[in-house]
């Protein structure tokens, strides 16, 4: 099942990631490869983050490493 979430739902679920850092993020998605990995889903305006596929992001840029 795929979840969904818009910035602000995204960030209250997970502190660790602010507001203004994941737009920042989302704006630069072209280049940061954010786009590439599917994780931001848009309907109309609205922006939505599939939260599997954006960790698998976040989990790339640490080389996949996990600690």
């Amino acid at each position: 099942m795929t979840i969904l979430s818009t910035v602000n739902q995204f960030t209250e679920k997970q502190p660790a990631f602010t507001t203004g850092g994941l737009r920042a993020l989302i704006f630069n998605e072209n280049t940061n490869g954010l786009a590439k990995s599917g994780a931001i889903v848009r309907i109309g305006r609205k922006v939505l983050i599939d939260e599997a596929k954006f960790f698998g992001w976040v989990e790339a840029q640490n080389g996949g490493k996990n600690d």
